[in-house]
């Protein structure tokens, strides 16, 4: 529980940092920040809002949430809004590059930190495998098009779409696999011998599965 909620908070601070820079968001944050700019509601806000009405989604594509998935809903969003109201605005390129360096180094982590704890996908994450479980179609298909409808509605609504988009899109599956094998947890029934579609923790004889459905969500962006 440590680490999932490390790693939502972390994962909020990195969303922060993003807004902040100003060169480009993640592709939900992107329809986050046009809700917000036509609602009047700090971004935070609006990812929770959001984040409740994916997550009834769920119920006809017969998904089930965990404590990590609603969890998920909340942390995100208040800690994005808390960290936004504490930073300053970042002005020039020396101030805004690595800002957006670091909140996409930051996600990655805080993805390997909250999936590897096991609580469950994001509501988001659980969409894309719910879509692809009813359909019969890839989940890389399905995020593709859903992120695509997303970051083109969040643009026409006044969310910021740049650079650090693009570099997000590309960055954030090799990070977030990286971490997922940095930060699995320890497998009791796990032996010397890994089974084939799991992923050994570097240098600690850890067992994580790997391959899961709400993984491949995350990983294939």
């Amino acid at each position: 529980m440590v680490q999932l909620y490390a790693g939502l908070t972390l994962y909020g601070v990195s969303s922060a940092l993003l807004v902040v820079s100003g060169f480009g968001l993640e592709p939900w944050n992107v329809l986050h920040q046009g809700l917000a700019e036509i609602s009047g509601l700090s971004i935070g806000v609006v990812s929770i809002i959001v984040g409740a009405a994916v997550l009834l989604l769920w119920i006809p594509l017969r998904q089930r949430p965990g404590l990590g998935t609603v969890s998920n809903v909340f942390v995100i969003g208040l800690v994005m809004d808390a960290v936004l109201a504490l930073l300053p605005d970042a002005h020039g390129l020396l101030a805004r590059v690595p800002l957006m360096v670091a909140g996409i180094l930051l996600n990655g982590a805080a993805t390997g930190l909250y999936i590897a704890a096991a609580f469950g996908a994001g509501p988001r994450d659980g969409l894309m495998t719910g879509l692809h479980q009813r359909t019969g179609r890839s989940i890389r298909l399905m995020r593709t098009l859903v992120e695509v409808v997303v970051v083109a509605t969040g643009f026409a609504l006044g969310g910021t779409v740049g650079i650090g988009t693009v570099v997000y899109a590309l960055a954030i599956g090799p990070l977030a696999q990286l971490f997922l094998r940095l930060f699995a947890l320890p497998a009791p029934e796990a032996t010397a011998a890994p089974a084939a579609g799991t992923a050994t923790g570097p240098g600690t004889g850890t067992v994580v599965a790997a391959g899961t459905p709400s993984e491949q969500a995350i990983l294939q962006r």
